[in-house]
């Protein structure tokens, strides 16, 4: 998935058009996913692991492109952890082709990539973590739902999905461009508000954990979803009753 591309805002972009072999060797496949290839390519590593990633976790990277990010996490990751999907399925392969080594290809079977325009991330395992950096910032409200709904599927209990996207204040108008008139909430590039979230997960078991600035050269912010277990252990009996009390405002009764 490309990062916001400034200069063609508002345009239909067909992000799963295929790029051809030439443009590929011209090194396409790193500029159309927004460029700065080391530098957000070392953000989301290093952010992700002071979230907690761990060499022996699973990681989903949502709109993982030409592996931007995905050849340091397949290099950071035990074999078989990294997973990604993608609308464009040239960009996977260029980034499985030219970005990988022959050692980080052995550690990522092909099949762990898939090109999907539907989300669709069930692999058969359980993710720890996933991340999307710049996904929300070109999708619609109506498919940042559909993401959350299937991504719910396939996390673990407790599992953690980060997500970038540009953010407006409360107070901005919601028929208002921002940025100069490069972010929008009806057309690409898209901004949110946080209660635009907040609406999207509620079809899917998360919480939602604001997080904010994390360091993105053109000021996206991130939100952490946290997918709830559906199993928590069981509150001591004592505490349950207290918490009973308190939902029905319900005070201690002391001795007369």
């Amino acid at each position: 998935m490309a990062d916001d591309d400034l200069t063609r805002r508002g345009r239909d972009i067909d992000y799963a058009k295929p790029l051809s072999q030439a443009s590929i060797g011209k090194g396409r496949h790193r500029t159309f996913v927004g460029g700065q290839w080391d530098e957000l390519g070392e953000l989301q590593l290093q952010f992700m692991i002071a979230q907690g990633l761990r060499p022996e976790h699973r990681l989903l990277d949502v709109g993982c492109g030409s592996l931007r990010a995905g050849s340091r996490f397949v290099d950071y990751l035990r074999p078989g952890g990294y997973h990604g999907i993608d609308i464009n399925s040239t960009l996977l392969d260029a980034g499985y082709e030219h970005e990988l080594s022959d050692a980080l290809r052995a550690k990522l079977p092909r099949e762990q990539l898939r090109a999907t325009d539907r989300f669709d991330c069930d692999f058969g395992v359980q993710f720890d973590f996933a991340i999307a950096q710049s996904v929300f910032t070109h999708i619609s409200l109506n498919q940042i739902r559909l993401c959350l709904y299937r991504l719910a599927q396939v996390m673990a209990p407790g599992g953690r999905f980060l997500a970038s996207y540009f953010e407006a204040p409360r107070s901005h108008p919601l028929d208002q461009p921002r940025a100069g008139g490069k972010h929008w909430t009806e057309r690409n590039a898209f901004f949110y508000y946080r209660r635009d979230l907040r609406f999207a997960a509620q079809r899917a078991p998360w919480t939602l954990h604001y997080i904010g600035q994390w360091g993105h050269p053109r000021q996206q912010r991130m939100m952490e979803f946290r997918r709830i277990d559906p199993n928590p252990p069981a509150e001591p009996r004592n505490r349950l009753k207290r918490a009973r009390r308190r939902a029905l405002g319900l005070k201690r009764r002391l001795p007369i």
